[in-house]
């Protein structure tokens, strides 16, 4: 299973064992026995290794398909599916979405956009305003240029 989720990873990086192994400073050979399932890498190159394929340990670890780790997004970012969007402008969050960010039924959600990328931004508005009065009530430091 790990093997696999390396060999996978490391070719969606169009990376070649050799490569790979150079980063984690281990011979190509060594590379091999982990794509083969030969042997399985220590929780020091595990670590290393999640973080050169831009993903979490859990995600290398995990027994998933080869086309789910093909779509896996990086470390933090998770992509949820395709939604469509309503004639008055609705769209409703994936399941998923809403289960790992606890957004309930009458939560109340900042929508914010970006006209560079025409990118779309839902923050549930009870930790932005939080986040917002953490940064009205900071002192300014002294020396900075917005005193």
């Amino acid at each position: 299973m790990i093997g696999r989720n390396i060999r996978t990873l490391r070719n969606r990086k169009k990376m070649s064992q050799e490569s790979l192994a150079e980063k984690l400073e281990v011979s190509r050979q060594t590379v091999a026995k982990w794509e083969n399932d030969e042997a399985l890498p220590d929780i020091d190159k595990s670590k290393r290794m999640a973080d050169i394929f831009q993903i979490s340990l859990d995600q290398l670890s995990s027994d998933v398909s080869e086309e789910e780790i093909k779509q896996m997004g990086p470390k933090g970012k998770h992509f949820f599916g395709v939604v469509k969007v309503g004639e008055r402008g609705q769209v409703v969050i994936p399941k998923q979405a809403r289960d790992m960010y606890q957004i309930l039924a009458g939560d109340k959600l900042i929508v914010l956009g970006e006209d560079l990328t025409k990118g779309i931004a839902i923050l549930k508005s009870d930790s932005f305003l939080e986040f917002a009065d953490m940064i009205r009530n900071t002192e300014p430091q002294e020396g900075h240029p917005y005193e």
